[in-house]
This record gives structure tokens, sequence and C-alpha cells, in this order.
């Protein structure tokens, strides 16, 4: 949106650099939208955590804590249970229907609000949840939480690409995924401590999902929505106050305003229809990458490694609280790899670190796969020989490293900047949509695809990260350091896409 390096259009012209820097209220705004990320990252890191305690499972699923302790079990079957697997899947279910009723609701009530409302849902839900008596209140609280993240998680990238300076909007943009990192951190860490409470230790995680989300909807309600947002719901004089908040009492934001009233001005023209224009040539290329993000993000598996990484520690040969020590390890590096991606994707762009981290995802896949094959299960032992099952730790660490470091952020990065302002909530819905119905078929399925498919699983998700590296390498244009109101030029100087986007030099240069 504003300030960041310039580009040549293809016509000649350059695109405006408005100069925009980063002031205290831009960073109050954007910790603020960024911190959205917790209560999903805490949740994924408490589902797989819990869902493996003993006392979780004597509680609800005794059938479960009976199997494990069998002596015929498999190792890659230990923990096949549907129901046990729906506790998990059923909030992104949830996700999934909140995501698409916030396509209209956006653009209506604002990113902030929106924010707000799914803020108190997963209050409400995570309530619900420390207090379950039975699998129906678990079931019910997951739901809850899924349309508290289906809404957060549908805003809080939109609010960051509109609020951050076009120059580091990267790294602004790619804080949702840092605080998304830290949740599930501070979830591992909460697991570990509270598993050695007998009986009731897993409902002291489920509560403290509460705290973050109170800490968010307190926030919000003291930061302004997005200048873009005000202007699409007809208030100019709010909008211009807002950007002049995130820019400086002191900034000259004549420029930048009329870029936003202009790329608005047009979103209002063809208001309706969104959808029926992402079929038409003028829009094929937003909606491949629509598409083919949240499907190739989903199949990397780092899904139901971030979910489920207990599990598949205690997998091959760790205890309880060693599996969970593994994945509070494990989370740490992934907070590595987010925090160096903040601190260079600006300067490196986005392709370079989408294909870097997609080489070293497949290798590390294809070695883990190795490694499984060979020792899970095989030679007469029991469990895997220890150094082999901390190798399976070091390369599960290295890979969540290398995913943090570019598909993890990107994956909220690219999207919210890629679309114009007509299809930007459509398009994030959208996204949002095919993310969170393939992580709701992927955690319901993936235990019973660990158990049929054992170690080829790896092999599975390598030849996805094969793929989705080769798509980047030849479709993704380089949005770095380009406005949003000036994104259209990209795609008209692309090798493939050029043929169909429609630039406009007036409105675009």
């Amino acid at each position: 949106m504003a300030g960041g390096g310039s580009l040549v259009a293809p016509e000649g012209g350059r695109v405006r650099d408005y100069s925009g820097g980063v002031t205290f209220s831009v960073l109050v705004t954007c910790l603020m939208a960024a911190s959205c990320g917790l209560i999903f990252g805490y949740d994924i890191g408490i589902s797989g955590g819990v869902t493996q305690m003993e006392s979780f499972l004597k509680k609800f699923f005794p059938e479960v804590l009976r199997g494990m302790k069998g002596a015929s079990r498999d190792d890659y079957c230990k923990y096949n249970n549907q129901l046990l697997t729906a506790f998990t899947s059923s909030m992104y279910i949830a996700s999934t229907l909140a995501s698409l009723v916030t396509i209209g609701v956006t653009r209506r009530v604002g990113r902030k609000n929106v924010m707000l409302v799914g803020g108190a849902m997963f209050l409400a839900g995570s309530v619900l949840n420390a207090g379950a008596v039975n699998i129906a209140m678990l079931i019910i609280g997951r739901i809850l939480l899924g349309f508290g993240v289906g809404f957060t998680a549908q805003a809080a990238p939109l609010y960051l690409a509109e609020a951050s300076p076009t120059r580091w909007r990267g790294a602004f943009t790619s804080a949702y995924q840092f605080f998304l990192v830290a949740g599930t951190l501070a979830a591992s860490v909460t697991n570990y401590f509270t598993n050695r409470i007998p009986d009731w230790g897993w409902r002291v995680p489920l509560g403290l999902a509460g705290v973050p989300v109170t800490i968010i909807v307190m926030g919000a309600l003291f930061v302004s929505d997005t200048p873009s947002s005000l202007m699409l719901r007809g208030e100019p004089d709010k909008a211009r106050a807002s950007l002049q908040r995130i820019r400086g009492a002191d900034a000259d934001v004549d420029a930048e305003f009329k870029a936003i009233a202009c790329a608005v001005e047009e979103a209002r023209r063809n208001e309706e229809g969104a959808f029926r224009r992402l079929r038409g040539k003028g829009y094929r290329h937003y909606l491949v990458m629509i598409v083919a993000i949240p499907i190739f993000f989903d199949l990397t598996g780092v899904v139901v490694i971030s979910v489920f990484s207990p599990v598949l520690f205690r997998t091959v040969g760790f205890n309880s609280q060693k599996a969970i020590f593994g994945s509070v390890i494990m989370y740490l590096a992934s907070l590595s790899g987010v925090t160096l991606s903040t601190v260079v994707v600006d300067r490196f762009g986005r392709r370079f670190l989408f294909l870097a981290g997609g080489t070293a995802m497949l290798i590390l896949q294809v070695a883990m796969s190795w490694i499984l094959a060979d020792h899970v299960g095989k030679h007469g032992a029991v469990t895997m020989p220890k150094n082999y099952a901390v190798d399976v730790v070091v390369l599960m660490c290295m890979y969540m490293f290398s995913f943090n470091l570019s598909w993890g952020p990107l994956k909220a990065v690219v999207p919210s900047e890629i679309y114009p302002v007509d299809i930007r909530s459509a398009g994030q819905a959208i996204t949002m949509s095919i993310t969170l119905t393939l992580t709701f078929t992927q955690t319901q399925v993936f235990i019973s695809m660990l158990c049929a498919m054992k170690y080829a699983i790896f092999l599975f998700y390598s030849g996805w990260v094969l793929a989705m590296t080769v798509f980047i390498a030849a479709f993704l244009p380089e949005p770095k350091g380009v406005p949003l109101e000036a994104m259209r030029s990209v795609w008209a100087g692309h090798w493939f896409w050029s043929r169909f986007v429609a630039l406009d030099a007036n409105q675009e240069v």
C-alpha cells in the first residue's frame, strides 16, 4: 500500500513510491492483528498433545488407552480411532464454514469487527472445552473454537497487508505466522508441564486458550480498521484519519489515499459478482493462485506433522513426556525459521524463499521415510533404536524450520497481497476455505493413513512438495516491494499470465 521499492511498469511508467515508514501506530496496529495467529497456533499445539495424554484418554477414550498397551499392537496404529481424530478435525470443518460466511461480512463490517467476533467465539469454545464432562461437550467446544479461528484467520492477514508499509509488508504479514508458531510452542510447553498431573491435567491447556484470545479482543478495541476497509464501507474521513495515524502525523498521505480511493471505487463499481469475475479471463491468474496455494500448502504434510507431532514421536518409541518435549524442540526450530523469514523476506523476495524451503523439505521428507522404513517394527525390536528415533526428531525439526522459512509465512503473505481489492475478501476467504477443508480432511484421516501407508506417508507428501516447488518456479511472479494498488502490473509482466491481464495504465501506474 505504501512506501517501497519502485517497479517499472510494462508501459514504461513507474509505480509510485509512497515512502511510508514504520511508525509506533502501525507497529501496535499490526501487532494486534498478527497476534490472532496465537489462538490458531495454540489450538494446533494443544490438540496434538492432549490427544496422547493418558489422563485425557482415560477420561474420554479408554479403548484407545487399552489398545496402546496391547501386546499385538502395530506401532503405526496406536491412535487409529475416528472419534478421537474427530476431536481434532471438528474445529477445522467449523473454520471452513466460518471463513465462507466472512466473505460478505468482512466487506460490510470491516476487518477489525470480524476479528472481534472471532475472538469472542474462540473464548467461549475454550471455556466449554476446559469444563467438558463428555465427548459431546468437547466437540461443541471445538466447533466454537473453529468459528473463532475461521473469522480471525480470514481477516487478520488482510488487515496486516492493508495497514503495513509496502517496503516491509512481507515482514509485517509474516508476523501472523510468527505468532502462530509462538502459540504452538506455548501450547507444547503447557502440555509438557500439565501432562504430569493425573486425572485432570488435560483441562489446564484447554482452558488456558482463553488467555491469549482475551488479550487480543481487548487490544482490538483500541485500534482502528484499515483505510481500505473503511473506504469500502463509505467512510472516507475515517479512512484518511486511519491512514494518517498509521503513517505518522507528519507523513504526506495524499497520494496513497488517492490510490486507495481509486482502487476502492473500482471495487465498488464491481461490488457484486466477485465469484463471477473470478471465472473471467482477466481474473484467471488470480483463480489459479486462489486454488493452488492452499492446496499445495496443506499437502506439504506440515498440518498433520504440526498437529500430530506428539503422536508421531510416540510412534517411533518415545514415552508421553518425551514425545511432548520433542514437540517443544520442534516448535523452537519452527520459531527460528519464521523469525529468519521475517528478517529476509523483503530482502530476498517471496520466490527465493519458496524455492529454497521447498527443496529442503523434499530432501528431509525422503530421509524421514527411509529411516522409518528401515527401523520401525523391524529387526525384532519392540521400539525403534534410540539413535534413529533421535534422528527422526532432528529431521522433523529441520523440516519445520524449512517450512517456516518459506511456505509457513508466505502462505499468508502472498495471497493477501496479490489480489486486487474488488476480489481481495473473496479470494482470501476461498483460500482459507480450501485450506481448512483440506486440514479437516487430513486431520480426520491421517491416523488411518499412517496405519495403512506407514513410512510411505512421507513419500506421499514429498511428491506434492516437488510439484509445488516446480509450480512456484514457473508461475508465481515476484510481488516484493510493489504497492497493492499496482500489483496488476506485476502480473502483466509475467511470461505466462500477461496474456490474461487487462492492465489499465491510468489506474495502475
